[in-house]
């Protein structure tokens, strides 16, 4: 099963993806691609973890993510990602000019033939007016044709509005 979760800034979307994990019965892996940057970022990551039960495995990983899932996907597990729009942050931000069409295309390509069950976590930023600056354009335009890429291929897609999910594909 690929899950893709979309919403807006706190918007439940997380939360409601680490229901849809624990309701799994599997064994579960949160992958954070978060990093701590200022100290409201710091606050909002440990939150997070006060949220998550304990038994759950902790794996950081702002760039490589894909190389993560193929690592750890099993029949028997659960890989919660939160958040893609982090991690495609990053990938923006990177000193490799290439490392973003590498690291996106291959998680597209490699998502359907990964085992288990998969959640991914990511902000819908295209609701709103387009912005001035150039890298937030960028950014917008990139995480739109994530968004749409991904709903392709994932089994179930979910728009998280006030905390009340929207089935776009699948079946909750």
């Amino acid at each position: 099963m690929k899950e893709l979760i979309l919403g807006g800034v706190r918007s439940g979307k997380s939360r409601l993806a680490e229901q849809h994990a624990l309701a799994s019965g599997l064994e579960v892996f949160y992958i954070a691609t978060a990093t701590m940057g200022d100290d409201e970022m710091r606050q909002r990551i440990a939150h997070h973890r006060q949220q998550r039960p304990s038994t759950w495995q902790l794996i950081e990983e702002p760039l490589k993510l894909t190389t993560v899932l193929q690592q750890h996907a099993a029949e028997d597990r659960c890989l919660l990602v939160d958040c893609l729009t982090l991690w495609l942050t990053n990938l923006l931000l990177s000193d490799e000019e290439l490392m973003l069409a590498r690291e996106r295309d291959a998680l597209i390509e490699q998502l359907p033939d990964l085992p288990g069950h998969i959640i991914l976590v990511s902000n819908e930023t295209g609701m709103g007016i387009v912005p001035e600056a150039e890298l937030a354009r960028r950014f917008g335009d990139e995480a739109g044709r994530l968004h749409q890429n991904l709903a392709k291929i994932s089994d179930r897609v979910i728009l998280t509005v006030a905390g009340l999910p929207h089935v776009l594909k699948g079946k909750l």
